[in-house]
């Protein structure tokens, strides 16, 4: 899952608020809304947020893998191994 809790440290870091990138720099408030909810944004916005804080994409966000997450992509490697080792066997 991604985080966007490193964007609001670094946005108080730099003195930004989501009423200046809403008003002053363009950010859709529904961005930011996605954001404080942990939905994916645009690589574009991502872009655009590096851009206006003058900073690298870790300092807007982390990737925290959920258990959930990993069980499923566990799951999903053992099945592919599984068809894997199926195919060889013929």
């Amino acid at each position: 899952m991604i985080s966007y809790d490193p964007l609001w440290t670094t946005m108080e870091r730099r003195g930004v608020s989501k009423y200046q990138l809403i008003y002053h720099w363009g950010i859709s408030s529904n961005t930011l809304r996605r954001m404080s909810h942990g939905n994916p944004i645009s690589s574009n916005t991502l872009n655009e947020l590096c851009l206006i804080l003058n900073c690298n994409v870790e300092d807007i966000l982390r990737f925290e893998a959920t258990k959930e997450e990993l069980d499923t992509i566990n799951q999903r490697r053992e099945e592919i191994n599984h068809f894997r080792r199926k195919r060889t066997k013929k």
